[in-house]
């Protein structure tokens, strides 16, 4: 589902860049064929692409750099535990 996601995403992005330079382009003077419409929603397509999966990677990173190993407890050699409560296996001296 991942995949269709993504998939869905580029086409409507796709649809999205195309209408919105027919529609916007005019009113700036820009008068375009619906064949270069297409060509330059490709172009701001793969853009688009390259600039998510770049971010992506660079967030990951920083992710990953942030992300510290966890402590691990070390067992001590003797049975006590000096945390202020009794082990089991002793008895509480009142």
């Amino acid at each position: 589902m991942s995949l269709v996601e993504a998939v869905a995403n580029v086409f409507i992005g796709y649809g999205v860049a195309v209408l919105t330079q027919i529609l916007i382009f005019p009113t700036f003077g820009l008068h375009t064929t619906l064949a270069q419409n297409l060509k330059m929603g490709a172009i701001f397509t793969v853009v688009s692409i390259a600039r998510s999966y770049v971010l992506r990677r660079l967030f990951e990173a920083i992710r990953m750099r942030k992300k510290k190993p966890p402590l691990t407890r070390r067992r001590l050699p003797y049975s006590r535990d000096f945390s202020g409560s009794p082990d089991r296996n002793q008895r509480s001296i009142r």
